[in-house]
């Protein structure tokens, strides 16, 4: 199966379950066919753990596991080559936001290494939450053409931070789809709360990134959502106010993520970016669209005087 999970240990890389160094693996691995795609986990999982592992949740064989659902089955010999990647996210959230920002360096090194075997292979990113800071960070330790395509899962990062980053060579150079949703907006919030932003007026990048190389895809937005059905790629409904992890739990979202870093001529990005709003609905919109509902149902109940 062309999948290699690989932990970041303050010793280095290594497989998943062995002590054995992940690098004659990749070397091994990195001339297979097709693309290579990177994914980064997020907040509170933790290798090896009988609860919080990821290689045995989103990495594995359960029910919404990347790795199958972006096309790493072992069924197309051209299928190239996912590379699932672990680290221990369990503590603080300030610790925890430090030690994605070092592990930047960690993704520079895996990229690095798969550039050097296979130079004109497409290579892509896809994190989550806490993992899009370290898969940001990465951009800062690699040259320009590094990494074709990167997304991010209703990200825990700042938006000054990225576009920052977005203005060195290998941030000019990628295109990157920014996945958000109103949904994720507590999270947002409790995350400029708990990270004080170096500006005061900064806000994570879930209301958005200011690059041209920048795409937001609102996961909750009807517009976007009819969009993306008229070229064949309908989701499912959200269903919840709250939730962290619809962006890649909901019906038809992974096939959008796959079609992106598989087939990009399928969604070349200055279509995909025509075909959404250009800003974000405004935070907490969706809490109180419900509120302005309900609260519209319950003055009609009301007797008239």
């Amino acid at each position: 199966m062309p999948l290699i999970r690989i932990n970041a240990t303050p010793d280095g890389l290594i497989l998943h379950d062995t002590p054995q160094p992940a690098v004659r693996r990749l070397c091994s691995m990195a001339s297979r066919p097709g693309p290579a795609i990177i994914m980064v986990h997020g907040y509170k999982y933790a290798p090896g753990t009988a609860s919080h592992c990821p290689h045995k949740k989103i990495f594995g064989s359960e029910a919404h596991s990347w790795p199958t659902q972006l096309g790493f089955d072992g069924k197309t010999p051209d299928e190239g080559l996912g590379i699932a990647l672990g680290w221990h996210a369990r503590g603080s959230l300030k610790a925890m936001h430090k030690r994605a920002a070092e592990l930047g360096e960690h993704i520079a090194v895996i990229v690095a290494m798969l550039r050097s075997h296979t130079p004109n292979r497409p290579i892509h990113i896809i994190a989550h939450s806490l993992g899009s800071e370290a898969a940001l960070n990465a951009l800062l330790h690699l040259p320009q053409g590094a990494v074709n395509r990167m997304i991010l899962l209703t990200g825990a990062s700042f938006a000054d931070h990225a576009e920052k980053i977005l203005k060195t060579p290998a941030g000019r150079s990628i295109e990157v789809l920014n996945v958000t949703s109103r949904e994720n907006d507590l999270f947002d919030a409790g995350f400029e709360r708990l990270i004080r932003p170096t500006l005061p007026d900064d806000h994570a990048i879930g209301q958005g990134i200011s690059a041209p190389n920048v795409a937001t895809l609102q996961l909750d937005c009807q517009t976007t959502m009819q969009n993306l059905g008229r070229l064949g790629f309908p989701v499912e409904p959200s269903q919840k106010r709250i939730c962290h992890w619809s962006c890649y739990k909901r019906s038809g979202v992974m096939q959008i993520y796959s079609a992106f870093l598989r087939t990009p001529g399928v969604l070349p990005f200055d279509m995909l970016r025509s075909i959404l709003p250009e800003q974000a609905a405004p935070r907490w919109s969706r809490f109180f669209a419900r509120q302005d509902v309900t609260a519209r149902h319950n003055a009609r109940k009301q007797p008239a005087f």
